[in-house]
């Protein structure tokens, strides 16, 4: 008797989850279905694209240049400089511009521009290799970066155009999707275990041993409570579109920026704070998914907390929110949505690149 009692409970839980899924999916569709795709500039513009190698973002450019130039190129950090020979392009945009890239990158760049071609890098790790970026910003004839605190420092270093860009979202990847039972959790975070990660998650701990939870990326043997979470960690890199899955299968994402200071497994050495959120933040709101972060400057430009986003500031505020909105399904259903309005009408790479494509037709003009 009690184990059909048990099973019938089961059945009851799964068909209510299934519901509650069927019901999110159809309230993004509904949202999403309604929003236009941007009008896209058709500039008169020959543009290699270098990549860094960042699925989530190069997928987003990609996409949304193809509808944007007259004629666009990509290769690889290695065969740029003989592909800039060959098809002498206007301008030459570099993501990045670090980790993969070849040793004698500089001296490319400058063989790069004696051929009279603009070279332009859009920085996205910043603040973290400040060592490695302030040297190269000199490099390029344009200087884009996501972070408000580096836009200050090229300037101050005598990079001569430097912009602000903040990163966008490719909805091909990171979008509203059903989740299978695998990917289901209360509450989702994907990341490596920095020092502030671990941190918070120790000290969280006792809650979240009661609740389903996925914790997902490399270094997570640093918590002290190690052996108390190790049920609910997933160790090393997963791709995006396995973490989109994760996304959407999660009632609440948390996502806490990694710590900016000397020493934080970074080469920041000027100790520059992180000022700008992280495309992680597009990224878990595109999925239709309540998320609760912590508190970059800028992140009151794109999103309004409490109304398509949630904020936390320390530990103790992070588990009161996450046992509010555990309990609220319609309230996190809401502002999920709303977040998922906010990010495919505003934030996608096909909103983002017409201002930066701008900025490079009008650097090439004669």
């Amino acid at each position: 008797m009690k184990q059909r009692l048990k099973q019938a409970d089961r059945r009851k839980q799964h068909y209510r989850e299934g519901f509650l899924e069927g019901y999110r999916l159809g309230l993004c569709r509904a949202v999403t279905d309604r929003i236009p795709d941007p009008a896209s500039p058709q500039l008169d513009l020959k543009l290699m694209y270098i990549p860094q190698g960042f699925e989530s973002i190069d997928a987003g450019i990609e996409a949304a240049l193809s509808t944007m130039v007259r004629e666009w190129i990509q290769v690889s950090p290695e065969g740029m400089l003989e592909a800039a020979r060959k098809e002498r392009p206007d301008v030459i945009l570099v993501m990045n511009g670090l980790h993969v890239f070849p040793k004698d990158w500089t001296m490319q760049l400058e063989e790069v521009s004696s051929l009279g071609i603009t070279t332009a890098v859009w920085f996205v790790d910043d603040p973290y290799f400040t060592e490695e970026t302030s040297v190269l910003c000199r490099h390029y004839d344009l200087v884009f970066t996501h972070e408000l605190s580096c836009a200050e420092l090229y300037r101050s270093l005598g990079a001569e155009r430097v912009h602000y860009m903040p990163l966008a979202v490719h909805p091909g990847i990171f979008a509203p999707i059903p989740a299978g039972a695998d990917y289901q959790s209360d509450i989702c975070f994907i990341g490596n275990a920095f020092r502030n990660r671990a941190a918070l998650f120790d000290e969280l701990a006792p809650y979240l041993s009661g609740k389903k939870v996925r914790i997902i990326g490399g270094f997570w043997e640093r918590l002290t409570r190690y052996k108390q979470l190790s049920p609910c960690i997933k160790s090393g890199f997963i791709p995006p579109a396995e973490t989109a899955k994760y996304y959407n299968g999660a009632k609440i994402v948390i996502n806490l920026h990694r710590p900016a200071g000397i020493g934080d497994d970074n080469r920041n050495s000027l100790g520059l704070p992180g000022r700008s959120i992280n495309p992680r933040t597009f990224e878990i709101s595109a999925c239709g998914t309540l998320q609760l972060t912590d508190i970059r400057e800028d992140l009151y430009h794109y999103y309004e907390p409490g109304v398509d986003i949630e904020t936390f500031r320390d530990a103790r505020e992070l588990q009161h929110k996450l046992e509010h909105y555990l309990s609220r399904e319609q309230e996190r259903l809401d502002i999920a949505v709303r977040g998922l309005r906010t990010t495919w009408s505003r934030h996608t790479y096909k909103h983002r690149l017409p201002q930066l494509l701008e900025i490079l037709a009008q650097a090439v003009q004669p």
